[in-house]
């Protein structure tokens, strides 16, 4: 498989921001749009999400709300995102059914990794890889996890933190499925739409 794009949101926006939103998923493929408004309230959420949710699935783009389950259903996301302090898959599962996805944060550990694809993660998260300002990373990956993950097991693996179309091709080299993209889009110096360009010209160089 060759890496895509995971696109999260910043952690906070206003109501235009889905006009952003849909000039960056039209400039590009993109996989997936995960909602990551860790600045707002979850009424701040449930006002912004649907917007952006439409945009995004109007675009066969998979939505993924970060965090919370019940919210993600709620809003009629694709699928959940949940850290290691955000609940277990088993219960995220049973909120989502089996037909929509839960990814799972496992920082730069392979025990938890391993932990969330036996509990039926639809896919692990490694990182941060590089210096980020979206989140405080309480950790620091390596792209030998990614090929440790992918000559193992079949589950995808996401790599996150401060990745830029500069700085991504050793974690493309080292097999990962997705790159979780916050600020390497959203604050591309020529705008969204050409950080989402510049993404797409490296990830079709993969052949």
């Amino acid at each position: 498989m060759t890496a895509e794009l995971y696109l999260i949101t910043p952690p906070h926006i206003e109501a235009e921001f889905v006009d952003t939103l849909a000039a960056a998923l039209d400039a590009g493929p993109v996989s997936a749009l995960q909602i990551r408004l860790k600045d707002h309230t979850v009424d701040e959420i449930r006002t912004l999400a649907p917007a952006l949710i439409a945009c995004a699935q109007a675009r066969g783009v998979a939505v993924i709300l970060n965090d919370s389950a019940e919210l993600a259903d709620e809003l009629g996301c694709d699928g959940v995102h949940i850290g290691q302090d955000d609940g277990s898959v088993k219960a995220a599962r049973a909120i989502m059914g089996a037909g929509r996805t839960v990814g799972v944060t496992c920082h730069y550990s392979r025990h938890l990794a391993m932990v969330a694809g036996e509990a039926g993660a639809d896919y692990v998260a490694f990182g941060a890889f590089y210096p980020t300002q979206t989140k405080e990373a309480p950790s620091r990956a390596e792209p030998d996890i990614l090929r440790w993950w992918v000559e193992l097991f079949e589950l995808p693996c996401v790599a996150i933190g401060g990745i830029t179309a500069e700085n991504a091709r050793p974690l493309i080299d080292a097999g990962a499925d997705f790159l979780a993209v916050s600020g390497g889009v959203w604050n591309h110096p020529d705008g969204a739409a050409a950080g989402v360009k510049a993404f797409a010209g490296l990830l079709d160089e993969q052949g």
